[in-house]
């Protein structure tokens, strides 16, 4: 039995996920594990549920040279006489590489690097740098994508693997699709937006029906989701301008989640009166049974769980030619460059407008779903990166 510490930030999203998963499959499999991270993370995802022990440890989203000496003085003393210490994110991986600093032999720090670096100006300059300590103190860097795995490379990094992180089993839905469609409609009908055959019916039923074929009735109205922080990295603003169409059966948009962003895109949704539903946090199951595509307009990505799920319920893709996403859709998706609404714009238009290519693309996505990695796939790569046996 080894003694693993988990490391993450402030994380509301997939790498708390991804975390809790690894916790409770690492003590199912017998380990002591101890999860650090700020306290909210705890409130969100419950990691002692998993069986788990818990350490409150802030890790700021910016760097604080007096606030990160604490948190690496409070990680080395929560490390000693680990076996490994598991870090999620640049900013823990170098805090607890800083933390370590000295140390020899174990424990052994691996660092998964969930996103890129793509700040620029002085916070940039200090990214670049928290990515040298990381290349050049882990024994073990697993990079979510071939980019992020290349660039770390160059920074040094002696062994650098590519990150397995499945989303979970997708769960059955919660509510009806008549009542997450009424929901919808309700939702669009309060932006005032004046677009015809708004009701409860009028919205679409899944891109495919039990026979296969792409949805026919004109009076449906298609619904086209978007699961995503609502942040920069997503790169909503793009979809924004591709959602003024006009398209094919006056397609809704529905983005599923929250941000910073929020206020800035709804005000922009109700100035042009674009028909767009800012959904807020929602169960996928309940919106993708609903969902003729998934559409993913990031900047970029890694191994988003939101395009993992929809593939698991064989949902057509369009997304960005960003990160990791083009190796984990394969032929499931339409892929466009990132930031340009005229190609978004234009495969939109394909999908709505061509069912076979709809069906095509439905039939892919299910097949590739089944070939995803599992939950227990992953856990026998950090087991590997940790040096265990599994």
């Amino acid at each position: 039995m080894s003694r693993i510490v988990l490391v993450l930030g402030s994380s509301m999203g997939g790498v708390g996920r991804h975390v809790r998963m690894l916790a409770g499959g690492l003590v199912t499999r017998g380990h002591r594990v101890l999860v650090a991270g700020p306290g909210g993370t705890e409130e969100a995802f419950s990691f002692t549920g998993t069986g788990a022990g818990f350490a409150e440890v802030e890790i700021a989203d910016r760097p604080h040279p007096a606030h990160d000496l604490r948190t690496a003085l409070r990680l080395r003393g929560l490390a000693r006489g680990a076996d490994v210490v598991h870090a999620h994110g640049l900013r823990a991986g170098a805090l607890a590489a800083l933390a370590l600093t000295g140390s020899r032999g174990w424990p052994r720090l691996v660092v998964t690097l969930h996103n890129a670096v793509t700040a620029g100006g002085a916070i940039g300059v200090v990214y670049r740098l928290l990515e040298r300590i990381v290349a050049r103190r882990a024994d073990r860097v697993l990079a979510i994508s071939p980019d992020v795995a290349q660039r770390m490379r160059g920074r040094g990094a002696r062994r650098v693997d590519l990150a397995v992180v499945p989303a979970p089993p997708l769960a059955e839905p919660a509510r009806p699709a008549e009542d997450v469609r009424a929901e919808i409609a309700a939702r669009l009908s309060g932006t005032g937006w004046s677009g015809a055959g708004l009701s409860s019916t009028g919205l679409s039923s899944p891109g495919l029906s039990s026979t296969g074929h792409a949805p026919q009735a004109a009076q449906e109205r298609p619904i086209l989701l978007t699961v995503a922080r609502l942040a920069q990295q997503k790169g909503l603003e793009t979809l924004l301008d591709a959602a003024a169409g006009p398209y094919k059966g006056d397609p809704v948009f529905v983005i599923a989640g929250d941000g910073p962003l929020r206020e800035e895109l709804q005000a922009r949704v109700d100035a042009e009166e674009l028909p767009v539903v800012l959904y807020g946090w929602a169960e996928p199951a309940d919106l993708l049974q609903v969902a003729t595509a998934v559409i993913v307009p990031s900047r970029w990505e890694g191994q988003p769980l939101s395009v993992q799920e929809a593939l698991r319920a064989g949902r057509p893709i369009i997304a960005t030619r960003v990160g990791g996403v083009p190796a984990m859709v394969g032929e499931a998706a339409l892929l466009v460059p990132p930031q340009d609404p005229g190609a978004l714009s234009r495969e939109i238009g394909r999908l709505l407008g061509e069912p076979a290519l709809a069906a095509r693309l439905a039939q892919a996505s299910e097949r590739r779903g089944r070939e995803l990695p599992d939950e227990d796939a992953a856990l026998r790569a950090v087991l590997a990166a940790y040096g265990l046996a599994s």
